[in-house]
């Protein structure tokens, strides 16, 4: 079964990416956060970093594009070509109102034939193999009747399915069902995504679903980044594992980014590890309110030194 990374915009960056993997692993592809072209085609700094081959050496990193203009995404496309990646996905799920509000993202579902006349101009030439990331419709879970044929008219490379609509953002149940009726009408393969946040979430699935050919990942990674050992049969979390990420995630960010910034991006990832940890509040407020490095590490050193690691850590929407 093949394992993917979800991308999550503002954490799973390059220095993540390569932290991860050097501290874990296990991942088979890397979905980078959406970059947006324009006509001009051009990044910001930090998304240039990001998506530099020199940066993703040694893992399997698939950009990710945001785009409602076929000629847009397509340079794109061929930038990434030029630049040696194999892959580029296509964003069709993004449910954020910033995006869909200039009618990218998941507010293509919206105008079946619009996104038919996209996808037409996209994979009649296609400058490399094109995946897509989608959500079964706008409103209702019901317009995914009217978008399944359309997708499966199109040599798309792996289709990976968040079963939800955009109006249901992340929450209620994923409509699993819908789903399994993709799995059987797509020729190419159908990756799940969502809700999987322990292992055996991801075994229940296979159990229902035992054609999929992957699963996609992503706060359920964050919040217990052992998940995928645990899936393999390996141990579970340690206390000493995240520890050793953290501060391997700290160190990065002080290498790159300016000190204010790393701190402030050690405040993101504590908000996940504390899905996996009982963390007494105050040291809690003690690391989220230090804003310079020396400070945070320790206590970030004191929070990981009292905090007791949870029976089964994992997302949880509530806390």
């Amino acid at each position: 079964m093949r394992i993917y990374f979800a991308p999550l915009e503002g954490i799973t960056d390059a220095i993540f990416r390569q932290c991860y993997q050097a501290c874990f692993g296990g991942v088979d592809k890397y979905f980078m956060p959406f970059v947006s072209p324009s006509q001009a085609l051009s990044y910001t700094v930090r998304e240039e970093f990001d998506i530099s081959p020199a940066q993703n050496r040694g893992l399997s990193a698939v950009p990710q594009i945001l785009a409602k203009n076929a000629e847009y995404f397509l340079g794109a496309a061929r930038g990434f070509r030029d630049q040696g990646y194999t892959e580029v996905n296509l964003n069709l799920g993004c449910p954020s109102g910033t995006v869909t509000g200039k009618g990218k993202g998941s507010a293509m579902l919206k105008d079946a034939d619009a996104l038919q006349y996209f996808l037409d101009a996209l994979y009649i030439a296609p400058p490399l193999p094109i995946s897509i990331k989608t959500r079964i419709g706008f409103d209702d879970p019901d317009e995914w009747e009217r978008l399944l044929p359309i997708f499966a008219r199109y040599p798309i490379h792996e289709l990976i399915l968040h079963p939800r609509t955009r109006n249901q953002q992340y929450k209620g149940t994923p409509y699993r069902e819908i789903f399994g009726k993709t799995l059987k009408r797509m020729q190419c393969p159908v990756i799940y995504n969502g809700d999987l946040f322990t292992a055996s979430h991801c075994r229940e699935l296979m159990e229902e679903y035992p054609d999929t050919p992957g699963i996609m990942l992503g706060r359920g990674l964050l919040s217990n980044p052992a998940l995928l050992r645990e899936l393999e049969g390996g141990k579970p979390l340690e206390k000493e594992d995240l520890f050793r990420f953290h501060d391997h995630l700290f160190r990065a960010y002080l290498k790159y980014w300016p000190e204010g910034a790393a701190v402030g991006k050690m405040h993101i990832f504590l908000k996940y590890f504390c899905h996996c940890l009982h963390i007494s509040n105050r040291c809690l407020r003690e690391a989220m309110k230090a804003n310079r490095p020396q400070e945070y590490q320790d206590a970030a050193g004191e929070l990981f030194e009292s905090a007791v690691l949870k029976e089964n850590p994992r997302f949880s929407w509530g806390e």
